[in-house]
């Protein structure tokens, strides 16, 4: 006979696989949403302060939209033009950057292949030939795929439209519902759900404001330092180092390593103008991991850099970008249940006892 606890448990667990089927099956259509949701969430504080001065939700809400969406499209609308040109100027010039790189490269790679197979690098390109045409054939079948599936311009066109929707009624009325949920939980574990839930705040909050700041921050110190250094398409590197510092580790590693091949091929592999460039992401690594880390972010998120890395290539091979989005909240969420219940079964007689009566022992 099933006991309550049981029931409580499989209904839990039946709602959980019920929401996990919903967003698998509505993923395609989920990025604004996920964006509104991270919008109303990042400015709830701010609206709650701005009705502690007297302000009305409704005109907290719009102010605070206005003022952000403001910002983005001038944002945009300076960085986006120069963006574009560096993004075509590198594309435009790496088949003679990458045929560089190929005659620099090519008396090491044909003395290698020579003592190690016995071929040249002629003879490689030539076999290589074959294959090059399957996968220039396999890359164009996979576009045209992309192209007439046309997701891509939909969803920038739904986010674009539909996020500062979605955003603005969430923030004002986040409160409420939040409010409506707290109502719905059960009260038997009322008081254990909302200490996780706090908890799952504290971290979630924590950790993705203040990454938010470190990425902004670098961004900025790297296009200055990068345009300072002469380095072409700087404002491009930085976004993009700026982004990738989300990675523990792996982001620095490949923005860094993005510039100095960038360097070497703009300076003719002048150590000096290389060293400096190399300097600038040692220095911009320095200042991330004694400055704005512990300052920014500080060491009680309680999240591990693997699991970080974990959750967002979880994230991004199950649901693509959108998983990307939403993969250090639900890390992080995953982390703070993953140790309740550490602790729970560290409290429970099954950890404590010393012994345990089996089946056949008499009692």
């Amino acid at each position: 006979m099933m006991t309550l606890r049981s029931s409580r448990l499989l209904f839990i667990l039946a709602v959980l696989l019920g929401l996990g089927w919903f967003i698998a099956a509505v993923q395609s259509i989920l990025l604004p949403f996920v964006f509104g949701i991270l919008i109303a969430y990042f400015f709830d504080p701010t609206a709650d302060q701005l009705q502690r001065w007297g302000m009305g939700r409704t005109a907290a809400t719009s102010t605070i939209l206005l003022v952000f969406f403001s910002i983005l499209a001038l944002a945009l609308i300076a960085l986006l033009p120069r963006l574009v040109e560096q993004m075509a100027g590198l594309i435009s010039e790496m088949p003679a950057k990458i045929n560089a790189v190929q005659r620099f490269l090519a008396p090491y790679i044909n003395r290698v292949m020579l003592e190690v197979q016995g071929t040249s690098l002629e003879d490689a390109a030539a076999n290589a030939s074959d294959v090059s045409g399957q996968i220039l054939g396999a890359s164009m079948d996979i576009l045209r795929k992309v192209v007439r599936s046309g997701m891509a311009v939909a969803n920038l066109a739904a986010l674009l439209v539909i996020a500062p929707v979605v955003s603005f009624y969430l923030l004002r009325d986040w409160d409420d519902i939040i409010a409506q949920l707290d109502a719905l939980l059960p009260r038997y574990y009322a008081d254990t759900i909302r200490e996780q839930v706090r908890e799952m705040d504290r971290v979630i909050s924590g950790f993705v404001r203040g990454q938010l700041k470190v990425c902004g921050t670098l961004a900025l110190f790297y296009a200055i330092t990068l345009s300072l250094a002469g380095l072409k398409y700087a404002l491009l590197i930085s976004l993009t180092a700026g982004f990738l510092i989300i990675i523990p580790y792996a982001g620095t590693f490949i923005s860094g390593l993005l510039a100095v091949a960038v360097a070497l091929l703009q300076f003719d592999g002048d150590p000096t103008r290389v060293g400096i460039i190399f300097g600038i992401f040692v220095i911009g690594q320095m200042l991330e991991g004694y400055i704005l880390t512990p300052k920014l972010i500080g060491g009680s998120v309680g999240l591990h850099p693997m699991w970080i890395i974990f959750g967002m290539l979880a994230g991004g091979a199950l649901m693509g970008f959108v998983g990307v989005l939403i993969a250090v909240p639900l890390t992080a969420v995953i982390g703070v249940l993953v140790r309740f219940a550490v602790r729970s079964y560290l409290k429970s007689p099954f950890y404590s006892a010393s012994t345990l009566a089996r089946p056949d022992q008499a009692p």
